[in-house]
């Protein structure tokens, strides 16, 4: 099981990142994916998941901003986060709990 996360980088308060991780080792289909986050010094948070039919779950701190999906044919999740503020800075991982497996995390930094 494998999974890489791309699509990091820096930008101003209000702005836009898209986050992907792509998996591979297992029949994504079938399992919940997530994405965590962790800011220096903090532990390392919960931001969204979705199950394997397209449900989707988010912290109280991103909903209404973050949106989670997946791109099944192509074993992908996607995080698009929109609004960004500096409290979102942090590197963000993808995480599949069914196999206790981590990307190797993205860094978002959030500045003006």
């Amino acid at each position: 099981v494998q999974l890489v996360e791309s699509g990091g980088g820096m930008v101003q308060p209000g702005g836009s990142l898209r986050l992907s991780c792509a998996a591979s080792g297992f029949t994504f289909s079938n399992y919940r994916m997530s994405w965590y986050r962790q800011a220096p010094g903090k532990q390392r948070e919960w931001v969204a998941s979705i199950s394997g039919s397209g449900t989707t779950f988010y912290a109280d701190s991103v909903k209404g901003r973050f949106t989670i999906s997946r791109e099944n044919a192509k074993n992908m999740v996607n995080l698009q986060m929109d609004s960004l503020k500096p409290e979102d800075t942090a590197v963000y991982y993808c995480y599949a709990i069914s196999f206790g497996t981590w990307g190797q995390g993205t860094q978002v930094t959030v500045s003006s």
